[in-house]
């Protein structure tokens, strides 16, 4: 009966049963990151946001990715990468990261 007293996990991307805070903190940034340059991308007067939100979704995500300890946390961050990518890259195509500010 005492593994009937074990606590168990609320976490859904902890697969080993055990809390990951910090990776479940930066998977959530990078997905939300990646969300907003994704949308932002479409849109060429935002440059500025799509550009910048996507290079922090790409540092954050890969941080995590070096971290993360579970399948799924890689499965998720991959997502979040991917968008914040190809919002990066649409944002730098459409004016870059300081858009005529500097020279």
């Amino acid at each position: 009966m005492a593994q009937a007293m074990q606590r168990q996990s609320i976490s859904l991307l902890a697969t080993d049963g055990k809390p990951h805070p910090l990776q479940d903190t930066l998977l959530a940034i990078t997905l939300v990151l990646g969300a907003v340059s994704f949308v932002t991308a479409f849109f060429h007067n935002l440059h500025l946001l799509t550009s910048w939100t996507g290079l922090f979704g790409i540092l954050t995500g890969a941080y995590g990715q070096f971290i993360s300890e579970t399948t799924r946390e890689r499965f998720a961050l991959i997502i979040g990468l991917g968008a914040a990518g190809i919002g990066f890259f649409l944002g730098m195509a459409h004016g870059g990261l300081f858009g005529g500010w500097l020279g």
